[in-house]
């Protein structure tokens, strides 16, 4: 059955608790609901006592029948009608009792859920960028909603537990006042009841944690597969999508089978044990009714006593058991919340606003211990210079962007925002002076006046009109602007990540929120390669007015960025080869004219086949 277990390993982050760890941090949350608890707490002490009086109501109306039938005292139709009102009265308030423990118990459940999945989102949006590039989003994703529901389990048998030990003290009490010998019997069944469920503990946490990893892979292929389905559909690659969700969905329901077989087999078990107890109990009682010590109205009593006795006793035994989900579902969460951050900043210095200088001194940065990007990388980039980076893939263009914007922890050396240790920056602060424009935008579901203004809530519609007219001059031929081809403008809806709208006008809605933000720095992962020509001329010409006076990283995949940029860098390995102007590097005649000719030089407009190359004075690196 190992290849059941297939793909259900803990993750790099998760940690394992002690049960006391655990019940300790969930007592915290429980602190927040401690009024509703003592409710609910007087409430079962009137409920358990409601449950109690039932079989001594019940048993004093059979002794006084059977002594009437002997010809003792007379039982009139006003006793019965007293017994049976009693009852009825009992059954009503039992049922009003109960009412209200439940009602205010799913109050505590709402009340601590709500507070764990606000802590889990919490910690979701204060990991680093680099802890999303190394775990599955879906699984992420289960931890913040499956899992702070398994988590209102606990929270649901703690305050039920109260009723059950409550009920079981009562019951006891009332059993050593019938028959001291019965009540031993029953007490006797009680250690191994107790025993048989504790032994299933371990078993029963190891079953819930694979049964959540299980469900934590579903959702991350569900989540994969409607991201990717254009992919999918593209390449007809229905079926085996399809086939994938399969093997996964049946390792979940393998998984969830022999949960499902360890948590069905405890009461059976436990009733067998329950049920032996109770042939006992009833046969002795019946050899003492038989003798004249216990009343058939006490012998009643016990035999409805000891059928409620065992239910709370059962129920407190497996307790641990059936705890373990709610504890191996804390446990996930809490490893959520507790995760280490890569991202230490060693202070919180707001500079204000920054010039937007940037210097790399001596830096050194590996993804992991055996890939090295950069190593002693030095840099320095003046205020408002626009500077741009280019070179093969994996040279680490994208990574001196990701290291610029605080996404990722350097091992050594430093980096200086305006000779300042970027490690001692109020990063809020700092982020909102830092715009970011990927190759690929993300729009959220809303207008186009919405995804622009979620740089700056408060901005006026004015605002946020002339930051749309900032990135795109429009058509020099009939005078349209980009926002003239949308049936209703700013108003348009962009639908799930924007996919309502073109790539093109993604990327425009992308630069507009980032000219509304009005950062110090910019990174661009070269807003205008996906983009169809006509869109790309447009956007380069509100590219002037965005990048004015900041100072940009653009990593640059198109001549037309490259040419416009004040200075180039040519990198490789994490090394700088070359850097210099368009032209200088050209007439230099090496690392970048070989790009050029390779890469650029078909993208203009007088580009004619096997004409036109610039000499080459070094051969490829």
């Amino acid at each position: 059955m190992g290849f059941v277990m297939d793909g259900l390993e803990a993750e790099a982050y998760d940690r394992t608790y002690g049960d006391r760890v655990l019940v300790r941090r969930i007592v915290g949350y429980f602190r927040q609901v401690w009024g509703i608890m003592v409710l609910v707490a007087a409430v079962v002490v009137l409920g358990s006592l409601m449950d109690s009086a039932l079989p001594i109501i019940i048993s004093r109306g059979v002794d006084r029948a059977a002594q009437a039938k002997a010809g003792g005292m007379p039982y009139s139709q006003a006793d019965f009608a007293l017994t049976v009102g009693a009852i009825l009265l009992a059954g009503a308030l039992s049922w009003i009792f109960n009412f209200i423990r439940q009602f205010f118990t799913a109050r505590a459940i709402g009340d601590v859920t709500l507070q764990l999945r606000c802590d889990a989102f919490a910690a979701v949006m204060a990991r680093d960028l680099s802890f999303y590039d190394a775990y599955p989003s879906g699984k992420i994703v289960s931890r913040v909603t499956s899992d702070t529901e398994d988590f209102a389990q606990v929270v649901t048998l703690t305050l039920n537990l109260a009723s059950q030990v409550l009920l079981l003290f009562i019951i006891t009490g009332l059993l050593f006042t019938i028959n001291v010998t019965l009540a031993l019997l029953a007490l006797i069944i009680a250690p191994i009841i107790v025993a048989v469920a504790l032994g299933f503990r371990r078993i029963a946490r190891q079953a819930i944690q694979r049964t959540q990893r299980a469900k934590a892979n579903v959702n991350a292929m569900i989540q994969e597969s409607v991201s990717g389905i254009a992919v999918a559909k593209n390449f007809r690659q229905e079926a085996r999508m399809y086939g994938e969700f399969t093997a996964i969905n049946q390792q979940a329901y393998n998984v969830n089978m022999r949960t499902g077989y360890i948590f069905g087999g405890l009461f059976p078990v436990l009733n067998i044990v329950a049920g032996l107890g109770t042939l006992i109990v009833v046969y002795f009682g019946g050899r003492f009714v038989l003798a004249g010590s216990v009343s058939p109205g006490a012998w009643f009593f016990f035999a409805q006593a000891i059928a409620i006795f065992w239910f709370p006793l059962t129920s407190i035994a497996s307790f641990w058991s059936q705890f373990q989900q709610g504890l191996g579902a804390s446990e996930r969460v809490f490893a959520l919340i507790d995760a280490t951050p890569e991202i230490v900043q060693h202070d919180s210095r707001d500079i204000g606003r920054i010039n937007g200088q940037i210097e790399f001194r001596d830096l050194t940065f590996r993804y992991t211990e055996r890939q090295a990007v950069l190593d002693q990388f030095n840099l320095r980039i003046p205020a408002g210079q626009t500077l741009a980076i280019v070179g093969h893939t994996g040279a680490g263009k994208s990574t001196l962007g990701k290291l610029i914007a605080r996404f990722y922890e350097f091992q050594s050396g430093q980096l200086l925002i305006d000779d300042s240790d970027i490690r001692d920056l109020d990063l809020h602060a700092y982020h909102q002076q830092l715009g970011i424009v990927p190759q690929l935008p993300f729009l959220f579901s809303g207008t186009i006046a919405e995804n622009i203004r979620y740089a700056r809530p408060a901005a006026s519609d004015a605002e946020v009109l002339a930051a749309a007219h900032a990135v795109g001059i429009g058509d020099e031929v009939d005078g349209t602007h980009w926002l003239d081809a949308l049936s209703e403008g700013l108003a348009t809806d962009v639908g799930e990540e924007g996919r309502a709208l073109s790539l093109g006008q993604r990327q425009l809605v992308a630069l507009a929120r980032l000219v509304l933000q009005d950062p110090a720095i910019v990174i661009m992962d070269e807003a205008t390669a996906s983009v169809d020509p006509l869109t790309e001329a447009e956007i380069q010409e509100g590219l002037d007015v965005v990048l004015q006076g900041r100072t940009a990283i653009v990593i640059a995949h198109r001549l037309s960025t490259v040419e416009r940029a004040d200075r180039i860098i040519v990198l490789d390995h994490g090394q700088i080869l070359e850097e210099g102007t368009h032209t200088d590097l050209l007439h230099a005649g090496g690392h970048y004219a070989v790009l050029y000719n390779t890469y650029f030089r078909s993208q203009r407009v007088d580009y004619e086949p096997g004409e036109g190359f610039v000499p080459v004075k070094v051969a490829t690196a």
